[in-house]
């Protein structure tokens, strides 16, 4: 059993955009936050799993951090039963250490285990080193629900 595609959406819509999903609940529908808050996006070397956290074989490079995204149409784009990023997402550069992105990660802690909500592969994998600041044009990072 699955979604239909038209739930796909209008759920990727309230989690990624906080925008009201019509007709679940009660006449008004499963309304958006107060506050749309962010999201953050991290950095894997191995695919975290659904059963991982945001630290599951998450990058550690001296100067890695996630990246906070916000819950709107300017942080992400939902079409179909995907999503992406809207705008460029740009991490810390790199000072020490070293590793090797294979993935991504979307999350709702900017440090720690936290939720992992969705996560991808990367359509290539990044060689991270000093000097390196991994940077993702918008569209770049995108994850299906399916």
């Amino acid at each position: 059993m699955s979604f239909s595609n038209a739930a796909e959406n209008a759920l990727l819509l309230h989690i990624f955009q906080n925008l009201d999903y019509a007709n679940i609940g009660d006449v008004t529908g499963l309304r958006s936050s107060t506050t749309a808050g962010v999201f953050y996006v991290g950095l894997h070397t191995g695919d975290p799993g659904e059963a991982g956290s945001q630290t599951t074989s998450e990058i550690a490079y001296t100067g890695y951090a996630r990246v906070s995204v916000a819950r709107t149409p300017g942080g992400w784009t939902v079409s179909g039963n995907a999503v992406s990023n809207t705008a460029a997402v740009n991490f810390p550069a790199c000072t020490a250490g070293s590793g090797t992105a294979t993935h991504f990660s979307i999350g709702t802690n900017a440090s720690g285990a936290g939720n992992l909500v969705l996560s991808g592969s990367l359509t290539g994998s990044l060689a991270i080193s000093a000097g390196i600041t991994p940077a993702f044009s918008a569209a770049q990072l995108q994850a299906t629900l399916d």
